[in-house]
């Protein structure tokens, strides 16, 4: 196999990508048991707050955060329009005082509109949304003590709010974008890209973390500091993976998974995350 430069030798990371369905409430919550006694390093949790199927994403991070004990909890992303970034900062870092440094913290500037909107939340044309997700970044690491807690933005005002409590570690923020510009804003401001393969197959990624790298760059920063999460397709082979791992710097894998999904769980990290693992090392050296 032939490879880009695109690996910057992170430590790989597997997890899934679940949907907080109300009606299966007890098999996934059975399901996140399994994944952190099995070794699965990440939980990631659709946020939707506008779909009445679902349980609220923060409300059951926060449950399974006392019923684990390893696994990282990510919302995958919070749906900023209606999360205020002030409250999710406070949030955010409650929960990772409590879990002993296991959260982090994905991010999107939103999509379905009408839905937001009919929660309460403000329809955004494309441009406030990238506007807004640039604001509530700095609002967010000003309370996390990493800036100076007074922001007058178009969306978002900070009026001498007084930052705290620090989280005990840097919490990482992680940008579910795909746009050209919402990429260089993840280059430039985050510390992690989340993306999937329902919006970008693996023939559009060499595109797009160009576009992240472009933005790193743009604002000086290295490239290589910035993580990449990828929600895979199941029917992905260990080679596929292997390849998006060595060509695009992908170093999360996300299988999306159904709350009853615990045989392909099982499976996952039995058989394929430590395949993969094996074939990067083996290229890596």
């Amino acid at each position: 196999m032939k490879f880009a430069m695109g690996d910057y030798g992170h430590e790989l990371r597997f997890g899934i990508f679940v949907p907080p369905e109300a009606a299966r409430e007890r098999s996934l919550l059975r399901l996140i048991r399994l994944s952190d006694e099995i070794g699965l390093e990440v939980l990631a949790v659709q946020d939707h707050p506008y779909q009445p199927a679902f349980l609220d994403t923060w409300t059951l991070l926060s449950y399974v955060a006392a019923t684990t004990r390893n696994i990282t909890l990510l919302p995958a992303v919070a749906n900023l329009p209606l999360r205020p970034p002030a409250v999710l900062a406070r949030s955010v870092t409650t929960l990772d005082i409590l879990s002993g440094g296991r959260i982090e913290l994905g991010l999107g500037a939103g999509a379905f509109w009408d839905a937001i909107d009919a929660m309460g939340g403000e329809k955004r044309t494309p441009g406030q949304a990238l506007r807004a997700l640039r604001e509530a970044i700095t609002v967010i690491r000003a309370l996390w003590g990493e800036g100076r807690p007074v922001v007058d933005g178009e969306f978002y005002r900070l009026r001498g709010a007084k930052a705290g409590p620090p989280p005990p570690r840097r919490v990482g923020i992680w940008l579910g974008v795909y746009g050209p510009k919402a990429l260089r804003l993840a280059g430039e401001l985050a510390d992690g890209w989340l993306g999937g393969y329902t919006y970008a197959p693996p023939d559009m990624l060499s595109r797009l973390m160009n576009g992240i790298d472009t933005g790193a760059r743009e604002a000086g920063r290295v490239p290589g500091l910035i993580r990449r999460a990828y929600v895979i397709d199941p029917s992905m082979t260990v080679q596929q993976l292997t390849e998006v791992a060595l060509a695009d710097g992908i170093s999360e894998f996300l299988l999306p998974v159904a709350p009853d999904g615990e045989w392909e769980t099982q499976r996952y990290a039995a058989e394929t995350a430590p395949a993969v693992r094996a074939a990067v090392a083996a290229a890596r050296v």
